[in-house]
């Protein structure tokens, strides 16, 4: 019996699950906090672990309301399980995102077939954006996973008006605003798609669930906190981040498309496959397509613009590629262009630790190595395998090579490790050390390792500085005495 049921799983399957833990567990500690939005969200969240206040986030001790409660409270209950500094914040975020990732499967099975739901699973699990934000404890990943989410169980009912799973999409709905704030609700925008039948959308059973889930945390926090959280939450954090460039992240209209390219790769060359199809367009795709056109127009016109931004469309992207690729007489050319582009791994591994270290421009050149002609090998692979017409199998391929250059590329960055190791230095005479100046990113990763911030030397100056001269990575030096 346990033979057969074993042989009911499909192939596929197998590979799918060391391909995901490869992934994302496999080396989800290997570098430490990178940015300053990683450690300070992690902050938050091992306080409200610690303190066992769930509603008002606080960083250092003062209420910080840049972002809604449901990372915090992963995080929190990451630390409250007793996990480490660095697995607390990260492994909560690439659990929803395997989840996700499960269900999109699921969906798009029921919708299109099996070939499409692996194409777009294959491709949306090892693009570099999903791949990336989902080793990362920050709120873009769930946000897009919940956001997705909501779309794919919403798509039955915009396409035939089964509204079965919109009191589950509506719970996921709550889960996004719970994410990231009110920007989901614009972003569901394409759901007018179905407004003959609108009212569905407003009947009990649907918007019950999303006020359960959303609307507890804001009341409560309101309750607590009063106008300073309405004002820096809603008015700072949300209008003005959209109208003007005072949070300091400003950028042009065309941001999005070359941040689009590198959030995709290696699947890029594919992109163009998402306007192939069945002419006129049925209502299923083009839905899918306004999923994915309308967060680009609405961001393109915020002024503050971030590449996290844009990660909810990539998975109405890739179905749609996936639809595109599967319509396709001959897609070898298109998946042998796909395959040269995982030359960006081996390339950039050494180049992006540098980079974060001491800023891109002030990376070194990386040098030729033998290993960047790997992917033509790969390439020619594919090429075989789609013109005999296995184009699932070359998929695949692509996705195993694309997650070997994946886990290089975490390897490679674990060797720097960023504020974990200056924190490793100082750590040992931690008391007799003041920051004189450290990049913001430097500043709050070691804010973080140390639990308690580390005194400015002008204030109170100590035997050993943390310094970090322009284009070079921190340093500990002793103190001049200015006797």
């Amino acid at each position: 019996m346990i033979g057969k049921m074993l042989r009911k799983i499909p192939a596929l399957l197998w590979l799918a699950f060391p391909l995901a833990y490869f992934l994302y567990f496999f080396g989800l500690t290997a570098a430490g906090m990178v940015g300053p939005d990683e450690p300070r969200y992690a902050s938050i969240g091992r306080e409200m672990g610690r303190s066992g206040d769930w509603i008002t986030p606080r960083l250092w001790g003062q209420p910080w309301f840049e972002k809604p409660a449901l990372l915090y409270w992963m995080t929190g209950a990451g630390f409250r399980m007793g996990l480490g500094p660095d697995i607390a914040p990260r492994l909560p975020v690439a659990l929803m995102s395997v989840a996700f990732l499960a269900l999109y499967w699921w969906m798009l099975r029921r919708e299109f077939g099996g070939a499409v739901a692996w194409f777009a699973t294959l491709m949306l699990s090892t693009s570099a954006g999903w791949w990336a934000y989902s080793q990362s404890g920050v709120p873009d990943l769930p946000l897009s996973a919940a956001f997705g989410a909501a779309m794919l169980l919403a798509l039955p009912w915009v396409a035939r008006r089964d509204g079965r799973q919109l009191p589950y999409a509506a719970a996921m709905m709550g889960l996004a605003v719970l994410a990231k704030g009110p920007a989901p609700l614009v972003l569901a925008a394409p759901l007018a798609l179905g407004w003959r039948s609108f009212r569905d959308l407003l009947r009990v059973r649907v918007m019950l669930p999303f006020l359960l889930v959303a609307l507890p945390w804001y009341v409560l926090c309101y309750l607590r906190n009063g106008a300073p959280f309405l004002h820096d939450f809603f008015l700072v954090h949300n209008f003005q981040r959209f109208t003007t460039a005072a949070l300091q992240h400003p950028q042009p209209w065309w941001y999005f498309v070359p941040a689009l390219a590198l959030l995709l790769l290696p699947w890029t060359a594919l992109a163009p496959l998402a306007a192939i199809g069945a002419k006129p367009l049925d209502r299923r795709r083009l839905y899918l397509l306004l999923v994915t056109l309308w967060p680009l127009v609405f961001f393109s016109i915020s002024v503050n613009k971030l590449p996290g931004y844009i990660l909810p469309l990539l998975p109405a992207l890739a179905a749609l590629i996936a639809l595109g690729l599967n319509e396709m007489r001959n897609s070898a050319p298109w998946l042998a262009f796909t395959a040269l582009l995982l030359a960006a791994y081996p390339i950039a591994a050494p180049l992006l630790a540098a980079a974060i270290e001491s800023g891109l421009s002030r990376a070194p050149r990386p040098e030729f190595q033998p290993v960047w002609l790997a992917p033509v090998a790969v390439a020619a692979l594919v090429w075989l395998l789609d013109a005999r017409g296995r184009r699932l199998a070359a998929v695949a391929c692509l996705a195993v090579s694309a997650a070997v250059g994946m886990v290089y590329l975490k390897l490679e960055m674990g060797r720097t490790a960023f504020a974990r190791s200056l924190w490793n230095r100082i750590s040992t005479h931690a008391g007799g050390v003041c920051v004189a100046s450290l990049d913001r990113s430097w500043r709050y990763g070691l804010n973080y390792y140390s639990t308690v911030p580390l005194p400015d030397c002008s204030q109170n100056p100590k035997s050993l500085q943390a310094i970090q001269l322009p284009g070079r990575p921190p340093e500990l030096v002793e103190a001049v005495d200015p006797h």
